[in-house]
């Protein structure tokens, strides 16, 4: 501990001696190189007995020159035509030009004008009377041919009509009877009771819808008996010939339930 009785002005020479050896204690840290200094390079000599000898270059050879080229004489000019003497031919004067007077054209005659006239409407009458021959012609072969073809068509549905009467007749005779095999006679009385029924008929020999009565017997009972007799048979007998179809499309068949087949 500073004692009291000393001198204050001595502690302040103190610190201001302590600051001072301080800042050149840094400075000298501060300014002083810590950088590593490299050895010394030793070089090294090679020794020799003698010089090396240069080394001689020698020159390229020299390349011959090209031999000049050979220069043909050139040919002798052939010598100038010799001169000719002119002769002078003198032109002769032009022909002087005579107009031919122009040539009058002759005047129709109006006589032979008509008569070619004549002429040509004669042909033409000719030509178109020609053109209508050929075709009263043409059309009277076709007429022709058209009748022959009528009348052999004609004969031909005469012959079928013919042949497909009796067949139409036959199946429908099969209709008829197929139809009364089914038919209860005991409702239809001991008398010869007649009715008629209107059929419509399919390829398949279906009926088409229902039959409709065109004349009742009297007795409503077998009227509606065949009804159902109708109805039972199917299908129908049909002829083959589909051409014949159109004959059963639609068909009225009279019964007589009672009579014997």
């Amino acid at each position: 501990m500073i004692r009291a009785r000393e001198n204050p002005l001595a502690l302040k020479a103190g610190v201001f001696s302590a600051l001072v050896h301080g800042l050149f204690f840094m400075l000298l840290v501060m300014t002083f190189s810590w950088k590593n200094v490299p050895p010394m390079q030793v070089a090294q000599v090679e020794l020799w007995d003698s010089l090396p000898q240069p080394k001689v270059i020698e020159p390229e050879p020299t390349p011959e020159p090209p031999p000049p080229p050979k220069i043909e004489p050139e040919p002798e000019p052939a010598p100038p035509p010799e001169p000719k003497a002119e002769i002078q031919i003198k032109p002769k004067p032009p022909v002087p030009e005579v107009k031919k007077p122009p040539k009058e054209k002759p005047k129709p005659d109006p006589a032979l004008k008509a008569a070619e006239q004549a002429k040509k409407k004669a042909e033409d009458l000719k030509r178109l009377q020609q053109l209508l021959a050929q075709d009263d012609q043409q059309l009277q072969n076709e007429a022709q041919q058209q009748e022959t073809k009528n009348a052999a068509d004609a004969k031909r549905a005469a012959e079928t009509l013919a042949a497909s009467s009796g067949v139409v007749d036959e199946y429908k005779a099969k209709i008829v009877a197929k139809i009364k095999r089914n038919v209860n006679k005991q409702v239809c009385g001991t008398g010869k009771p007649e009715l008629v029924f209107a059929i419509a008929m399919m390829p398949t020999g279906e009926v088409s819808g229902n039959p409709r009565l065109v004349k009742g017997s009297g007795l409503p009972a077998c009227d509606q008996a065949v009804e159902r007799a109708i109805l039972q048979a199917q299908p129908l007998p049909l002829p083959p010939q589909p051409e014949l179809f159109a004959q059963f499309r639609d068909l009225n068949l009279k019964f007589r339930p009672n009579d014997e087949q």
